[in-house]
């Protein structure tokens, strides 16, 4: 079954609360999507580190619910 947009959105809200968070459906499934975050959480930290971290907020359901995701990370200092 497919993740929807609120799920997926409310994953990365629970874990980086103080994020900005843009999410576009790419192929209008439920199932490929798009995300920027934004977040204090990622300060200091490599590219590979950020997308681990967002892969440990979606609990395990990367690769199963959600088929694909391609990530925008980054802290706020970083933002251009």
């Amino acid at each position: 079954m497919p993740m929807s947009v609120e799920t997926l959105r409310r994953h990365l809200i629970d874990a980086f609360p103080d994020a900005e968070i843009a999410i576009e459906d790419l192929a209008g499934d439920g199932d490929h999507y798009r995300a920027r975050i934004v977040s204090n959480a990622f300060a200091g930290l490599a590219r590979v580190r950020q997308h681990q971290l967002v892969y440990a907020a979606l609990k395990g359901q990367m690769g199963g619910a959600l088929h694909a995701l391609a990530l925008e990370t980054s802290a706020p200092s970083d933002k251009g």
